[in-house]
């Protein structure tokens, strides 16, 4: 059998990244064939994406496919982080470049649109966690303050849906990353009208809503004649990164939990149904769009974002360290010393990471870390105990408690981090691949082509294919004592 090959598209925020997939013989091979940056760009005093130059990088990877000789494939298919947006006009023109999450403009919508819909109306039709940056609260900004622009709107289109329209011409939005929105009835799995008309919204402007593994048809004639690829198929997998993140787990047992680790951290289960009720409204949990019909249960917290921008803030300072050197230093440093809460307003985007973890500590009269080592044992002990929150709430959610935690994606490779997240919840980790994004993305790619059955065939594929390291629990009494100390900053 002619081994299947299959192009991933893996937009993140911090960087994107084309990977070659090719299946044969019962395993998943990856190729990395582009890399790049994704740098946000100011204008006006707002955080904008580079839509010109990411749409660029695209094309870079399809030409770099074919000079090492992968013109002909049988699929491609993309996906990004969640929630941002691009406004399409009339003409198919975008209106202007799509807004990042972390763009000031959402300060006080949430506010806002709780004067239009109590929280308690808007999470029984959402199901979503409620995050200042949620596409909702995006477009709430829009009437609020570009009331103008609204007419001008022929249809959003979030990210990868984005990248989709400019690669076939078709406009629809797939159902995992619509689900990030705040927009769309959970139970219903489409627009929720009730969500248009109380915050002033044309609901026409949606893009109807597909399945992972649709194939939205051939790639444009045009762009195969400028980057020299065959005609082929541009499918959408689990367009939302995260979900493809989770399609690539390589479960093989019950009572199982993800954690998809990377600037941010999503940790919770797949279930059958979403879980819409008022303990998962208090604890602020999300019923996302899963493949295989299934819905992620998961709450969205801040990740490796606090030690991603502390690392960008000392090397402003001529101060550049790798983060091997910084997890030493972290080693060497005093434990327990401090603990933040991830998730605090203050480590969204600020200026001065590390003087804003210093500030926390000092608010809440703990040591103030002073030496890198005790920046990012903070940071570690701080997320892997945030971990063993969420695993608890889960377990008061949910019928059966939490045995296992798989952590896919970059942080998957953090050994500190991953030993502390066992140490923490007191549960094996098993960790691997890191990925798990591009590896989820083909997956999907690979069943829409009945390369491969289903999802379940493509989890033993992928427990075969990558190598996967396990992490038992230590030091249980010390961790559960700091937990029972600090919890109560979580909640």
């Amino acid at each position: 059998m002619v081994p299947a090959k299959f192009l991933a598209f893996d937009f993140g925020a911090e960087s994107g990244r084309a990977i070659l997939g090719i299946i044969d013989g019962g395993k998943i091979c990856l190729e990395e064939i582009h890399r790049f940056l994704n740098k946000q760009i100011d204008i006006s005093g707002h955080i904008h994406w580079d839509l010109s130059y990411l749409f660029g990088e695209l094309k870079k990877a399809l030409a770099a496919a074919v000079r090492k000789g992968h013109r002909e494939l049988l699929g491609l298919g993309v996906d990004t982080w969640g929630v941002d947006f691009g406004l399409v006009g009339k003409d198919d023109r975008l209106l202007e470049n799509p807004y990042a999450y972390r763009d000031k403009r959402t300060d006080g919508m949430m506010d806002k649109a709780f004067q239009r819909i109590s929280r308690e109306e808007m999470y029984a039709r959402t199901g979503i966690q409620f995050m200042q940056f949620n596409s909702v609260f995006q477009l709430l900004s829009v009437v609020e303050t570009e009331s103008l622009l609204l007419d001008k709107i022929e249809t959003l289109l979030f990210m990868p849906d984005l990248f989709n329209f400019l690669l076939t011409g078709q406009k629809f939005s797939e159902y995992t990353i619509a689900s990030t929105s705040q927009l769309l009835n959970a139970k219903k799995r489409d627009w929720e009208p009730g969500i248009f008309e109380k915050f002033g919204l044309p609901i026409h402007i949606m893009a109807p809503v597909i399945q992972p593994g649709t194939s939205l048809g051939p790639l444009l004639p045009e762009i195969s004649r400028e980057t020299g690829i065959s005609p082929v198929d541009v499918i959408a997998p689990a367009s939302h990164d995260t979900a493809s993140a989770v399609a690539a787990v390589p479960a093989q047992s019950a009572n199982w939990a993800y954690l998809s680790s990377g600037t941010w951290s999503l940790l919770g289960v797949e279930v059958n149904e979403p879980i819409i009720n008022e303990k998962s409204l208090k604890n602020n949990f999300t019923n996302e769009g899963s493949v295989d019909k299934k819905i992620r249960f998961l709450r969205n917290t801040m990740g490796l974002w606090l030690l991603q921008k502390c690392m960008k803030d000392w090397e402003k300072k001529g101060e550049s360290h790798d983060y091997d050197e910084l997890t030493r230093l972290a080693s060497g440093a005093e434990e327990f010393r401090s603990v933040v809460d991830p998730d605090d307003h203050a480590f969204l985007n600020p200026p001065d990471m590390p003087g804003a973890i210093a500030e926390f500590c000092k608010k809440t009269l703990q040591p103030v870390p002073e030496k890198k080592g005790e920046f990012v044992r903070c940071i570690y002990e701080s997320l892997a105990l945030k971990y063993r929150f969420l695993v608890d709430k889960i377990n008061t959610m949910c019928a059966e408690p939490v045995e296992v935690l798989h952590v896919v994606g970059g942080g998957s490779q953090n050994e500190m981090l991953n030993q502390f997240s066992a140490d923490a919840t007191g549960l094996s980790v098993i960790a691997g691949p890191a990925e798990a994004t591009a590896v989820g993305n083909i997956m999907v790619q690979a069943i829409a082509k009945k390369i491969l059955e289903g999802i379940e065939e493509g989890r033993r594929v992928v427990s075969r294919s990558f190598p996967l390291k396990s992490y038992e629990p230590e030091n249980q009494d010390k961790w559960n004592s700091v937990y029972e100390k600090i919890k109560r900053m979580f909640s």
